[in-house]
């Protein structure tokens, strides 16, 4: 089946759609302001930074990856509510995987927030497992 929606890279017009995107998604946190998360994804791996777009091109997905050398990362990944379970999240990790891969990307590190149980069934079934680490953080310059 072919999906009516096109994957290509984040364009700063896109700024708005998304954070709303990522509001609906429930991924915009108060110690996290999203648009000053996209404005320092802009200044690293840009192309990185991908949204999906349906025929009328409205944003319905979007996501950020990176590759730090060693390890590859995905945050951020939406996709609108009535379309999750369609096939666009899958579009959108094989998009990152094969994007990491040619970069030299040995392996995809996910984090999923506590609660989100939900997607780790999404991950799952994409080949992802439990690495049995705690992942930790400190915030160097606050947004809040």
């Amino acid at each position: 089946m072919e999906m009516p929606h096109t994957i290509r890279p984040f364009t700063r017009a896109d700024t708005e759609p998304v954070v709303a995107l990522w509001e609906a998604c429930g991924l915009v946190r108060p110690w996290n302001d999203p648009r000053r998360d996209i404005e320092r994804k802009l200044t690293v791996q840009p192309e990185l930074f991908l949204v999906a777009v349906d025929q009328d091109d409205r944003v319905v997905g979007a996501g950020m990856a990176g590759f730090d050398g060693h390890r590859g990362r995905v945050n951020y990944l939406a996709v609108e509510p009535v379309l999750q379970g369609s096939g666009l999240g899958r579009a959108f990790m094989a998009a990152f995987e094969q994007r990491l891969a040619a970069m030299g990307c040995p392996k995809l590190n996910l984090q999923v927030r506590a609660g989100n149980e939900q997607v780790l069934g999404f991950y799952e079934a994409l080949g992802y497992a439990p690495d049995h680490t705690v992942s930790l953080g400190k915030r160097l310059i606050p947004d809040a």
